[in-house]
């Protein structure tokens, strides 16, 4: 063994309390580690007889055992302070050696040095003191509970407006509740009253009507939402088209533009029917008679409700309410109904729009090809899927009449039209041109146009 490797390990031999931080090993050659390698098992042992650190140990095991946060990196800082501190007490005042220069800029045999335990920090750290981020809720299962301030300012409405002898309001006086507290249309009132009212006694006192809107969080739900949940049956998660018949029958009541329909019952359930079968044309894309509240949400109906409960003029209101709209519907159909039985057959819809249809359509919509009939009686279309014929056949740009004319033309049923399908139906219309001694359109160039408007993809082949 050389004579300076000698006196390196001589030297660390001779040292009974070390500090980590003062240990210099950069200064003992990288041969010396090599050629002993239980020089580094005899640093450490050194170590670990230093009373600091077994006080270190202790402390951390007492901290794991309690469950708090450990922090090594502050241990180990303090133990490298105490042992700095009583490091001259190693050697005499005499023959202490002086500590060798740090440069800040490292010797370049000193930046080959891998970091310190202290500076790279402790693991013990990372695992048992992590970072914890608070997922605010965003889901609750009844709803959104209301602010504090929002509940506050309900609650002083409510008391306003229920501050009187009994407590509580009758039927007619709770239409300024489902006005000024609830914000919905007034002719919702009765429907919010009677859901409320489950024991129908006749009254909503403040505390049912407290617990049913504001701590039932009916408070913080959007008006579609509120309106579904007012509607709907027990037990649903949709709703029919019976369950809108209540607001239908208020609506009747109490709407200024319909007045004079309260002498001619008969005419009020043709109208309440009419629009119901209307709302259910529109919004329910899938034909179940099923509206669920994703739909109600999609749809018009809750802005139409609020502009028929706002609009003296129910005409005015186009979207399901309008009477005239409904006046022309019925009327057609009191008119192809000759027998007046409330059906009409193939002979009776062949006549609709001065025979503007062609037999071989006819008997697609009689095959019930574009829509399920809703009656029982074989071979006749009732009210409400004449109802929806006509609205598919008056609005042809409306997704609803699209879907209703792609089914008749599709013979196959595998959603897509090829050129034979629609020729087959064009071959009347063709023959009727040459009867009635006009230039005939041919084919060809009906489809030229059809392609030109279209765009398909592939040209023999059509998709909904």
């Amino acid at each position: 063994m050389s004579l300076s490797l000698k006196m390196e390990i001589d030297t660390v031999e001779d040292v009974t309390c070390l500090n980590p931080e003062l240990l210099q090993l950069p200064e003992v050659s990288p041969f010396a580690l090599k050629t002993t390698p239980l020089l580094v098992d005899d640093l450490f042992s050194q170590w670990l007889s230093l009373p600091e650190t077994g006080n270190l140990v202790k402390s951390l095991i007492n901290d794991a055992k309690a469950g708090t946060a450990i922090n090594a990196c502050a241990n180990f800082s303090n133990v490298n302070a105490v042992g700095s501190n009583s490091l001259p007490s190693m050697f005499s005042s005499v023959n202490a050696p002086p500590l060798s220069p740090r440069s800040s800029s490292g010797s370049p045999r000193s930046s080959k040095q891998k970091s310190s335990p202290s500076a790279l920090g402790s693991p013990l750290k990372l695992f048992s003191d992590p970072m914890q981020e608070v997922i605010p809720q965003f889901y609750f299962q009844n709803g959104r509970p209301p602010t504090k301030e929002l509940k506050e300012q309900s609650l002083s409405k409510i008391n306003h407006l229920f501050n009187n002898p009994l407590n509580g309001l009758l039927i007619d006086e709770f239409k300024t509740v489902t006005k000024e507290v609830c914000k919905l249309p007034s002719f919702l009132s009765s429907a919010l009253f009677r859901k409320i009212d489950v024991d129908c006694v006749g009254i909503v006192t403040r505390d049912a009507f407290i617990t049913y809107w504001v701590d039932g969080n009916m408070l913080t739900m959007d008006v579609a939402t509120q309106i579904f949940e007012i509607l709907k049956r027990p037990g649903n998660r949709h709703l029919t088209q019976v369950d809108f018949r209540p607001i239908l029958r208020e609506l009747l009541a109490t709407h200024p533009g319909l007045k004079f329909l309260q002498n001619t019952p008969e005419f009020q359930d043709r109208y309440a029917e009419t629009v119901i079968y209307r709302i259910f044309y529109h919004m329910n894309r899938s034909g179940n008679g099923r509206l669920t509240r994703r739909e109600l949400k999609r749809g018009e109906l809750i802005s139409a409700m609020q502009q028929a409960d706002e609009e003296d003029d129910i005409n005015k209101v186009l979207r399901y309410f309008s009477y005239e709209h409904f006046y022309v519907i019925y009327c057609k159909f009191w008119e192809l109904d000759t027998d007046h039985d409330f059906f009409i057959d193939r002979e009776n819809l062949i006549r609709y729009g001065n025979h503007a249809l062609t037999y071989r359509i006819v008997d697609r919509i009689f095959s019930q090809a574009p829509r399920k009939f809703a009656g029982d009686v074989e071979g006749k279309m009732g009210y409400e899927d004449f109802v929806y014929f006509m609205l598919s056949e008056e609005d042809k740009s409306s997704e609803p009449s699209l879907e209703y004319w792609f089914k008749c033309i599709d013979l196959d049923g595998n959603g897509v039209l090829t050129p034979n399908e629609m020729q087959f139906f064009y071959e009347e219309q063709l023959h009727r041109m040459e009867c009635l001694a006009l230039e005939p359109v041919l084919f060809e160039d009906i489809l030229c146009q059809i392609i030109d408007m279209v765009a398909p993809e592939t040209v023999s082949h059509y998709r909904t």
